[in-house]
């Protein structure tokens, strides 16, 4: 039985905040009361669907029966249900000692934007938003099957964030859904309000150099994904999705590989794994070469790189650490800066300092070639949290080069590798070059349901 001195007590406590509201409408001798969040509802919903009707009203009977028979309105059975509803957009009415609540939230961030951070050249140039409904229904009609299942998880301590993970109930693989639904539900942390956020909290892992979780904007990345047999979180305002397993691949691919001719697709993928090698090992191999191996290269190139850098009065380490630490507060600068003036002012910042520190005799013109070589193919790689990854690891390779030479770096580079292999994400391997056994087949079928 509901308790309504709770209720009126909790209605109490509320009403100290300036945006909430208490309406009272009278028709005659019938009387309700209105409590909601004036910054949540939609006042014209209320008016069109509960204003309206009571006033045509003639008996509590009468208006009982209408509030029942609307859709989107129930009737309240525990007096713990009202503050969840009332946060939630939610209009709490009271009819002669009955408690009904209505559903009248106002979305203001459900419009459709375009992708930013993984554009596409010919692909589908729409985005997530950061109402979970929205992206739902973007998600259900380009993957049109009634195999896809959403189930709705609450995390985090109070208030509780809302999540919503989705899957191909006949291509998914049990133990992996059962491994990632029992971590959600274990999870017990603070206010969880972003997809990144909650990526950290499903870590198997504290201290991974990968991001073991693709995070993505893309709809229809993630209806592939779901073809493939992974599992998609969406987190209640938040544009972004988490996909799980993920493998290394993953990662290294586009959209617009599956929209290109075969062989197109093939060689941007090429493309990005030579990048990848660049800007890991590029650094560490100009101080392997410059202080212990110069015998590397030919006489005439190693004497012209050593005429380079005669100015400079330090050593190759120091060079590279230097230029390295000039590029990273640039691209974080990128970053932060309002987007009119940051791709401008970090260009000519880039330019100015590259060319007055080459001129000092700072660094050589070498370095400043590796240098733009490394930061541009850094960003080849498509998805942003592994060129983030990827930005750490060369400096664990650049130490094992300047103690070991050439024969430093390929073990630096081998440990990688061993540590890359040995990575398992939700019982996956990660070091793959597609996940699970449906990869091959499923991606080729046409959806249907």
């Amino acid at each position: 039985m509901i308790q309504l001195e709770e209720i009126d007590r909790q209605l109490r406590e509320l009403s100290e905040t300036q945006d909430f509201e208490i309406q009272h409408l009278t028709n005659g001798d019938l009387s309700i009361a209105l409590y909601f969040y004036s910054s949540l509802i939609n006042s014209k919903l209320i008016q069109e669907r509960i204003s309206e009707p009571f006033s045509s009203c003639h008996s509590y009977s009468e208006m009982k029966n209408i509030l029942d028979a609307e859709l989107f309105c129930e009737q309240v059975l525990d007096e713990k249900e009202v503050i969840p509803k009332l946060l939630e957009g939610y209009s709490l009415i009271t009819l002669n000692d009955t408690f009904f609540s209505f559903y009248s939230s106002k979305v203001i961030n459900d419009k459709v934007d375009y992708a930013k951070n993984e554009a596409s050249v010919q692909g589908p140039p729409f985005a997530l938003t950061e109402d979970s409904y929205a992206n739902i229904n973007l998600i259900r009609r380009r993957y049109a099957s009634s195999n896809l299942m959403v189930k709705e998880k609450e995390v985090g301590k109070k208030p509780k964030a809302k999540l919503y993970v989705l899957y191909d109930k006949h291509v998914v693989k049990e133990t992996v859904l059962q491994e990632l639904l029992q971590k959600i539900d274990d999870i017990q942390d603070e206010f969880i309000q972003a997809s990144g956020q909650l990526e950290n909290l499903l870590s198997q892992k504290k201290f991974n150099f990968v991001p073991l979780m693709l995070v993505t904007e893309r709809p229809d990345r993630i209806v592939f994904s779901l073809s493939q047999g992974k599992i998609v979180i969406l987190v209640n305002g938040s544009p972004f999705a988490l996909i799980a397993p993920a493998v290394f691949y993953d990662f290294m691919s586009a959209m617009d590989d599956r929209y290109q001719t075969y062989w197109t697709g093939i060689g941007l993928v090429i493309l990005r794994y030579i990048s990848l090698f660049l800007t890991i090992c590029l650094p560490a191999m100009y101080i392997a070469v410059i202080s212990h191996n110069p015998e590397i290269f030919q006489v005439q190139f190693a004497l012209s790189i050593a005429g380079s850098r005669a100015p400079v009065p330090y050593s190759s380490f120091v060079e590279v650490l230097f230029m390295l630490f000039l590029i990273e507060v640039l691209i974080e600068a990128s970053i932060r800066l309002p987007k009119y003036i940051g791709s401008t002012a970090t260009t000519v910042g880039g330019l100015i300092l590259g060319q007055a520190a080459q001129e000092a005799g700072l660094v050589s013109s070498v370095m400043i070639i590796i240098t733009s070589t490394v930061a541009i193919a850094n960003f080849v790689v498509p998805i942003n949290e592994m060129s983030f990854a990827i930005r750490l690891v060369k400096y664990p390779l650049i130490v094992f080069a300047t103690l070991f030479g050439i024969l430093g770096l390929i073990s630096g580079v081998f440990c990688f590798l061993v540590y890359l292999v040995n990575l398992r994400s939700y019982g996956e391997p990660f070091f793959r070059l597609q996940f699970g056994e449906h990869a091959s087949t499923n991606s080729k079928k046409r959806i249907s349901g």
